[in-house]
């Protein structure tokens, strides 16, 4: 209808197609539009909008079924002050969805009353947060009656919806810090609620799951003054805020003293409610104390702690108890003590004692659910190391195991020495033999004293004692200690070195590892069995530390002569192949680790069974195999029958258990489906610290995955935040030039590419392409991979000149080496065609790509280089160019391709009719001849 009369017919042409029927019917409706007057937007609209409309102040009461500002239809009043009503109310158009309608009673348009109202609208407006429920519209009707159109939240307050459905104590603080969360959002957004109470915070439920909504800013104030700067309207004399829950400040008159931390205090009375159902200064349910003792108890008083609380009042204790699904002791064992402290700090009467923000409350709440030490509590030696034992149980029994073991192993061994002493008389050789045994079991024994002969906390340093503290001290003190003893040197370095892999600590695991081999090789020789597992066990840890070739070299020389000495089916043999395996998978060789594991299968499942170490270790690496060799359905059938047999055999909470979920959800989401992976990488970066440690490998990897997995669902907020996690674990465990810690910065880079911070990603991918240079080489495909992406930062800088040149360097180098049908060397070639095209050089672009493709041989299968083409046709306006090179694409099996057709430089490519009309035949073609 915008275009000229003489331009239609051409365009209906266009758009229709060969599709008659579709033609008649937008004839006719521009013919009817042609009839049709200015004031049609105007007029009343027809059908169930016929009915009584509320149009001018004569109507004061408003009444089930009338239609509001022309399109909300009121179902039934929700609620009703002194100066407005709230409405739950049908829209009827442009949507139809149920709404809470809020508004001033009309004729009571007294300016406060407006300025406030107008307030509520603006911090509601600039507030985007899932714990506060969202304002959809709002507007003043033409009588001048200010509304205001809500999120519907048919929910109940916080205390009635966890009183009902009996949550304990963990449950009622994962929700409360979920509303914390949304009170720090408004915060941040220079907005104070200062109304903060159970009835204005209701929970429902979405997929089976408690959400929280705070509601009702009616009383909210700014500290802002460029948000709002009508809306400082506290009024002398008034109090701001519902008794009971207001905090000392509020109470003061002068009004002029209020900031967030009035919510913080707020959010302390709703928490106390939740943990003991009674407020603060209630004596018992219900009853509260009239308000002029309320002001004096809260001037003058401290309210009781929560567990005081619950104990004090027997008579509602075991309902109290009962809604917290627990017995009276136990919900006061709860509360006494981190919970009792947490609380009574939010309800300080010295505001400069409180929390400062409802986020550091939120963080010590969630401190106590991680059984850490909270910042509220005065933090001493036991407090700390009873949560560290607590938190870290596995690994301290593991430690207190691994003593007993130790201790078993001295006895033994003094009774050996007894054994032998005994028969000493038989022959010198024994006797001297009885010697040496007993020498060697007093030096482990007080080797093994010293090394778990740690300082009282209390009286060094104030930290907790940790296993990791006496490894360190055992790993340093073992050259001195057992000197005398190459061969249990050598022994305890071996074992210390696999722990130091197993925790993912790589430097001080290679320092130990090398010791270890070198040992060995002195004691034993090459290749005794000894020797060989330390020089593997060195090439696994050389692997984790992003020196690959030089694992693979080790890995090889040890499998060559263990194949010659040991055999090919010895476990040790087997072992070394799957080590192996993981090396190349790292360098891309997916094709000779999927040969080797599936050569183990054979061997260990006829030899060991199906069901030990190595059979499943190798199951694994055949699953890593085919993942990245592009078999995502198949490498999926081999996760899962290999997670149903680990599970059987080591349960939930074992490393390799973890591996394997962790590959599973890698695989599903190969495969596309998001919403299945998504879950698994979330249960695995939930077990992932509680079972091998915070700083452990595998979970900034899975940070990593459910990263790329946010991303690929547009959620790069929390994207961002795994990366960082991720890459802050990199740098405290493998350091700033890991090869590992440079991946994780270019993926980072990129994500703020994606998110529009340009010129952040761009220094990123400097900082992160100069150290590859220095410590990969210029021609690793890891600084290429980097090069081209900051090309592409460039070009998104409309920087083209920079772009062409660190592009054309790339190809050059990835031509070289990588060859011209390499997808780095297809990436870095679209760069710099879109570089050359954005500068008016199309013609040297399209020789570019010609050459390329000549380069490349048969084509037949590759429609990526095509579609590439295709779209830097389409930044230089060479609209019949891209056609042909879309056409080319569909001929060879295109799928897919990776977001370039939606770069704002081809809209006139889009525009086209010659693209309008491609597109209609792909939509008239069969299913299965449609392309992605």
């Amino acid at each position: 209808m915008a275009l000229a009369a003489e331009q239609r017919a051409e365009f209906l042409d266009g758009a229709c197609g060969s599709d008659p029927s579709l033609r008649a019917e937008l004839n006719s409706l521009l013919l009817v539009g042609e009839e049709l007057s200015d004031e049609f937007l105007n007029s009343p609209l027809a059908g169930v909008l016929d009915r009584q409309i509320v149009e001018d102040d004569s109507a004061t009461v408003l009444a089930v079924g009338q239609i509001f500002a022309q399109r909300f239809e009121l179902t039934r009043k929700l609620g009703e002050g002194g100066m407005g009503q709230v409405w739950l109310a049908e829209q009827v158009s442009p949507v139809r969805r149920q709404v809470a309608l809020k508004l001033i009673k009309a004729g009571m348009y007294d300016e406060a009353v407006v300025r406030r109202f107008r307030s509520e609208r603006q911090s509601l407006a600039i507030m985007d947060h899932p714990a506060i429920a969202k304002v959809f519209d709002a507007g003043t009707t033409p009588q001048g009656q200010p509304y205001l159109v809500m999120e519907y939240v048919p929910g109940l307050p916080i205390t009635d919806y966890c009183d009902q459905h009996k949550l304990s104590i963990k449950d009622r603080l994962e929700i409360f810090i979920h509303v914390c969360e949304g009170v720090q959002h408004a915060h941040q957004k220079a907005i104070i609620h200062r109304d903060l109470k159970p009835s204005n915070i209701l929970v429902i439920e979405v997929d089976g799951k408690p959400v929280p909504r705070i509601i009702d800013f009616g009383l909210a104030k700014t500290t802002a003054q460029e948000v709002f700067a009508e809306s400082r309207f506290t009024q002398l004399g008034q109090f701001i805020g519902t008794p009971g829950y207001m905090s000392p400040e509020q109470v003061d008159l002068s009004g002029h003293d209020i900031d967030t931390r009035t919510d913080v205090y707020t959010l302390g009375v709703v928490l106390y409610v939740l943990l003991t159902g009674l407020q603060p200064f209630e004596s018992k349910r219900r009853e509260k104390p009239s308000l002029e003792e309320w002001l004096r108890q809260l001037r003058e008083e401290e309210p009781p702690n929560p567990s005081t609380k619950v104990s004090s009042d027997k008579d509602t204790s075991s309902a109290t108890a009962e809604a917290r699904r627990t017995e009276p002791r136990q919900l006061i064992s709860q509360l006494r003590g981190d919970l009792d402290w947490i609380t009574m700090k939010a309800l300080e009467r010295d505001r400069t004692r409180r929390y400062a923000t409802p986020s550091e409350l939120a963080a010590d709440l969630r401190r106590f659910l991680n059984h850490e030490p909270v910042l509220a509590r005065p933090s001493g030696a036991t407090y700390r190391l009873r949560k560290y034992i607590w938190r870290h149980r596995v690994v301290t029994s593991v430690a207190a195991a691994l003593l007993l073991l130790l201790a078993v192993f001295s006895v033994t061994q003094a009774l050996q020495l007894r054994e032998t002493i005994r028969e000493r008389d038989h022959a010198k050789q024994e006797r001297d033999r009885a010697n040496q045994e007993r020498d060697r079991a007093t030096r482990i024994a007080d080797f093994m004293t010293s090394m778990f002969k740690v300082p009282d906390p209390s009286e060094a340093r104030g930290n907790s004692v940790t296993a990791r503290e006496i490894l360190d001290k055992a790993s340093d003190e073992i050259g001195k200690g057992l000197s005398q003893d190459l061969e249990v040197q050598s022994q305890m370095m071996q074992v210390m070195a696999n722990t130091y892999t197993n925790l993912g600590l790589y430097p001080r695991a290679y320092e130990l590892a090398k010791r270890a081999l070198d040992a060995r090789t002195a004691l034993h020789g090459p290749d005794d069995r000894k020797t060989l597992e330390s020089m593997v066990l060195l090439g696994w840890i050389l692997h984790f530390e992003g020196h690959d070739p030089e694992a693979e070299q080790l890995e090889r020389q040890a499998l060559a002569t263990e194949r010659r000495v040991l055999g090919a089916e010895d476990p040790l043999t087997l072992d070394t192949m799957i080590k192996l395996g993981g090396t190349l998978v790292h360098q891309g060789h997916f094709a000779q680790e999927e040969q080797l594991a599936r050569e183990v299968i054979d061997v260990t499942t006829r030899s060991l069974g199906p069901e030990s170490t190595l059979t499943l270790q190798s199951t694994n690496r055949l699953g890593e195999a085919l993942l990245y060799q592009g078999r995502s359905i198949q490498a999926e059938q081999v996760f899962r029958r290999l997670l149903e047999v680990e599970l059987r055999v080591w349960g939930p909470d074992h490393p390799e258990v973890l591996v394997v979920r962790d590959n599973l959800a890698h695989a599903l989401y190969a495969e596309g489906r998001i919403g299945e992976a998504e879950p698994l990488y979330r249960d695995v970066l939930a077990n992932s610290p509680r079972v091998l440690g915070p700083d452990h490998p595998l979970t900034s990897a899975v940070m990593n995955n459910l990263g790329d997995l946010l991303v690929a669902s547009n959620h790069f907020d929390e994207a961002e935040r795994m990366y960082r996690d991720a890459l802050a674990i990199r740098l405290r465990t493998l350091g700033p030039e890991h090869p590992g810690t440079l991946d994780d910065q270019e993926r980072l880079a990129y994500l703020l590419f994606r998110e529009g911070h340009l010129h952040e990603a761009e220094m990123m991918q400097r900082e992160t392409f100069a150290i590859q240079r220095r410590v990969l080489g210029p021609e690793h495909v890891d600084t290429l991979w980097t090069e081209t992406r900051l090309a592409k930062t460039l070009l998104k800088e409309r920087r083209y000149n920079d772009a062409e040149k660190i592009a054309r360097e790339t190809l050059n180098v990835e031509l070289r080496l990588l060859g011209p049908k390499d997808g780095y060397t297809r990436a870095t070639l679209t760069q710099l065609g879109l570089a050359l095209a954005h500068t008016q050089r199309y013609a040297e672009a399209k020789a570019q790509f010609r050459q390329v493709i000549d380069r490349m041989g048969d084509t037949s299968e590759r429609f990526d280089i095509w579609y590439d083409f295709a779209c830097v046709a389409g930044v230089a306006n060479q609209t019949a160019d891209a056609i042909n090179f879309l056409r080319e694409a569909m001929t060879r099996g295109f799928t897919d391709a990776d977001g370039v057709m939606a770069d704002s430089d081809l809209n006139n490519l889009h525009a086209s009719p010659e693209f309008q009309r491609l597109v209609a035949e792909l939509k008239n073609a069969r299913p299965a001849e449609q392309p992605k």
